[in-house]
């Protein structure tokens, strides 16, 4: 029986989650919060085999969650359940401790899979994710661009438009025009397409 712990504070998508792992078998859902600060209290002593946490919660974040909670119950595993798909909130997951990465779009076939999997030792993450991070490993060519316009120029490169990179970074739509702008002068490049394509060829992402 794998015991699982949801810290999410949207009511709907956690109740949702609680149900779905609840009604499976071999899954049992142990608790569920609203906030880190309250899951760190209730679990610290019967800490479940899997935590799935969100990132952006009222209070201390889950990336902050889990590096206490991984450093307090190190046979805990973590698996963060997000919107966010952004470099930083990978990496800075990662670093903290969580050895899953799921998107909330994920089915729920494929995050009970995903839960087997990382309580067996796996690392399970959203394809796409995964394919970001084996990228961050690969040899990158001299850039000119700052590590944001780095970020921008590979969220162009996966055809993102203007609105959708300024969600994901959590910044305006100014401010993204502002980086794009820069990005095309210094790679010295008229169009998205030229840009993606001096990308790929100069392995700058």
């Amino acid at each position: 029986m794998i015991k699982v712990a949801i810290i999410e504070d949207d009511h709907d998508i956690r109740q949702s989650l609680g149900l779905i792992i609840h009604h499976t078998e071999g899954f049992e859902c142990q608790q569920c919060f609203e906030s880190c600060e309250a899951a760190l209290e209730a679990l610290a002593a019967n800490p479940p085999h899997v935590v799935l946490m969100d990132i952006n919660l009222p209070g201390m974040t889950g990336i902050e969650g889990a590096a206490i909670l991984k450093k307090k119950h190190p046979h805990t595993d973590i698996m963060m359940l997000t919107i966010r798909e952004d470099d930083q909130a990978v990496f800075d997951s990662l670093c903290a401790g969580a050895t899953g990465y799921l998107l909330k779009n994920t089915p729920p076939a494929q995050l009970l899979q995903a839960i087997k999997e990382l309580h067996a030792g796996g690392s399970p993450m959203s394809s796409h994710i995964a394919r970001r991070v084996l990228l961050s490993f690969r040899p990158q060519a001299e850039s000119p661009l700052s590590a944001r316009e780095t970020e921008i120029l590979g969220l162009l490169c996966e055809g993102h438009h203007y609105k959708r990179i300024a969600e994901q970074l959590f910044v305006s739509g100014h401010t993204v025009r502002s980086h794009i702008k820069n990005i095309y002068y210094k790679l010295q490049v008229n169009s998205r397409a030229e840009a993606v394509r001096k990308a790929t060829k100069d392995k700058l992402i």
